[in-house]
């Protein structure tokens, strides 16, 4: 995948040292998101959920959880099982703090574990989505197999991740932003300054439209679809098996 190493004067592999990176920054990782963000990543959030709603599935799997947003909107969909998956173990007890303060204990179930590695049987889960997570699999490939393996024939699996503006003056205004504001953003609020800059770096070497369009068909999903979003500084993915 990214070439880029959350810290690079560590010996850790990928894996851990995003686990590391997201341990440190869990804390602060929600205001943090709702800032560099503007806000805008409450809304992508919901049209994801209303992708999942309108399939009406009884399970769900959100991976790279993290702190439980998504998982907690998920709530909506009505399902009877939601269960969030992450390998940091910091980001899941700040998601659990959260969801006991909601009352959504008996509906959503967080676990640690890795995504390329799942702790559950062939298909599982009727939807399965991952928002802002893929592009730190420590192997792409890997980790939408295992999407695939754990996911119901006919299942849904919707991807939001970060993308590049391709059009004119979004794309350099973005590229200045993702250069030098984010990690300011992220020098100023947060003990880890690290982790912000391995972030706005990794987003711009993620492949996006298209390129992962075709990636998530070789995996073997089909209806693949791709729906970019506020100027194509985030792209929502939709497929199926």
């Amino acid at each position: 995948m990214s070439k880029i190493k959350p810290y690079k004067d560590s010996d850790l592999g990928k894996k851990e040292q995003v686990t590391k990176m997201f341990d440190n920054i869990s804390g602060d990782y929600d205001g943090l998101n709702r800032v560099i963000s503007f806000g805008i990543d409450v809304k992508w959030r919901k049209k994801v959920v209303k992708l999942v709603k309108d399939t009406s599935p009884d399970s769900i799997l959100d991976i790279a959880t993290g702190t439980g947003d998504l998982a907690i909107n998920l709530a909506e969909t009505n399902a009877s099982r939601i269960v969030g998956l992450d390998i940091s173990s910091g980001m899941l007890e700040v998601g659990k703090e959260k969801i006991k303060k909601k009352g959504l204990e008996s509906k959503i179930e967080m676990v640690l574990g890795d995504s390329e590695n799942m702790p559950f049987d062939n298909n599982t889960f009727d939807a399965i989505t991952v928002a802002f997570g893929v592009r730190n699999f420590e192997n792409l490939e890997n980790g939408l197999k295992e999407i695939h393996r754990v996911l119901k024939p006919n299942g849904t699996f919707v991807i939001l991740e970060t993308s590049v503006p391709t059009k004119t003056p979004y794309k350099q205004g973005y590229n200045f932003y993702s250069k030098n504001i984010l990690p300011l953003i992220g020098k100023i609020f947060s003990k880890d300054r690290v982790a912000y800059k391995y972030l706005s770096e990794s987003a711009s070497v993620f492949p996006y439209g298209e390129t992962l369009n075709n990636i998530l068909r070789k995996i073997g999903f089909i209806n693949v679809e791709d729906f970019p979003q506020t100027l194509g500084v985030a792209t929502i993915y939709k497929s199926s098996k």
